[in-house]
């Protein structure tokens, strides 16, 4: 049986340098299918779908809420031609009733132990059209290794340059930040998968840099220093979102090879002043991710956080528009209070204002969004500071023998063009 497993594409934010990474849901799903499906993998953000190629069964994977359009278009087509679609993924969960117009099937939840019964009931021509596992998640002791190998690795470089490979050593979250919706999606009991699990799956990755996708590492102090106690040897190269702010987790985090963190930065304080000195104590750097839209934020606000930005040596800074996707806090208040006017998901980006902020216009916070990006690239484009992250862990890779060069890499690596819109007064 030919399982057509198709990932679509979307539109990357304004002020972004655009680049591809590796997805991560579909090659863990992959990994939960009977063994006699072949599995054929689309990434429509690196490659065209052929709509023609043979297939018995077709799977997409979503993701983000600027993906279900298009996914819904896929399956219109696929559909036509006689073929069954099930739909999966973070964003299938998000819009479930929407995309159940355009689907055969609904998978909602997580997949490990579950797709038995899927291919079952599809060779049967029984096939449900929802598979509801929200609520009934599958021991975290059985999450194996990825099927990195339905990747065609050519595909994942920028400019010459291998892209991460993206992993994750634990599920669900015991925060519930405001504008998230992990805790609908995986729950708020923070599951870490044991330690001999992880490293049995890092063993399988070839390639040395990573990004470990976990929503935060900092919830458990002991786990998360057993996990980098033993990633010490392997000696890999890793991006996360938060480390705990503990000296001894820094330095293990250092030593397991922490080339930079996503850490949000929400205001001007000096508490998060010295948290991103401390992660550079350890050579560990930082890129700001920075939300703009908050109802405590004014013109001003925004303005003096975008100043601070550029004195606390961040290494990089994303910045977005709050989005109120379903399921989180944020839409419940937004919807209640009449402050949505788009519903069009093409938009739900992150970087288009699709609601009625506190306070401004929805076209001042956008021109304030610009400009952002605008003030903190200024010196530097994106790119360029990028490369100086990069030239640190490929120096960190040749004190480790770890390094092979990867096509240009350090020596023939070219810089995008420096664009800066008009400055806001």
């Amino acid at each position: 049986m030919i399982f057509k497993l198709i990932y679509p594409k979307w539109k990357k934010l304004e002020g972004q340098t655009t680049f591809t990474l590796p997805p991560h849901g579909p090659v863990v799903m992959a990994a939960s299918l009977p063994s006699y499906v072949d599995v054929s993998f689309v990434d429509e953000n690196v490659e065209e779908i052929n709509f023609d190629e043979d297939c018995d069964f077709v799977g997409i994977s979503m993701m983000l809420s600027t993906q279900v359009k298009r996914g819904w278009a896929i399956a219109e087509e696929y559909r036509k031609r006689g073929i069954k679609v099930i739909f999966g993924g973070i964003s299938t969960m998000l819009h479930a009733e929407e995309t159940l117009q355009y689907a055969d099937s609904i998978f909602l939840g997580e997949s490990e132990g579950k797709m038995e019964e899927v291919f079952t009931d599809f060779k049967n021509n029984s096939l449900k059209k929802v598979y509801n596992h929200m609520n009934n998640r599958p021991p975290i002791e059985i999450v194996g290794p990825a099927r990195r190998d339905i990747l065609k690795r050519e595909l994942y470089n920028h400019k010459g340059v291998q892209m991460v490979d993206l992993f994750h050593a634990s599920r669900g979250c015991r925060f519930n930040c405001y504008p998230c919706a992990v805790a609908f999606l995986g729950g708020r009991e923070f599951r870490p998968r044991p330690i001999d699990k992880v490293l049995e799956e890092l063993e399988t990755i070839e390639n040395n840099r990573l990004f470990i996708v976990d929503n935060s590492l900092a919830q458990s102090t002991e786990w998360e220093m057993d996990l980098f106690r033993n990633m010490i040897p392997m000696k890999k190269k890793w991006i996360s979102h938060t480390i705990e702010d503990n000296p001894k987790v820094l330095d293990l985090a250092a030593q397991a090879g922490a080339w930079y963190v996503y850490q949000a930065v929400f205001d001007t304080s000096d508490y998060i002043k010295e948290r991103i000195k401390r992660y550079h104590d350890y050579g560990i750097g930082v890129e700001g991710t920075i939300l703009l839209g908050l109802d405590n934020q004014s013109e001003d606000d925004i303005k003096r956080l975008i100043d601070f930005l550029l004195e606390i040596d961040l290494d990089l800074a994303e910045f977005t528009v709050l989005t109120p996707f379903p399921h989180t806090k944020v839409y419940d208040d937004f919807k209640r209070q009449n402050r949505i006017f788009d519903t069009n998901w093409d938009n739900y980006n992150a970087d288009t204002v699709v609601y009625q902020p506190a306070q401004m216009s929805p076209e001042r916070l956008h021109e304030l969004y610009r400009y952002a990006w605008d003030m903190f690239y200024k010196d530097e484009t994106q790119e360029q500071k990028m490369f100086k992250l990069f030239t640190k862990v490929v120096l960190r890779e040749m004190q480790d023998n770890t390094y092979k060069p990867r096509n240009r890499d350090l020596a023939n690596h070219s810089f995008g063009k420096k664009v800066v819109r008009n400055r806001i007064d």
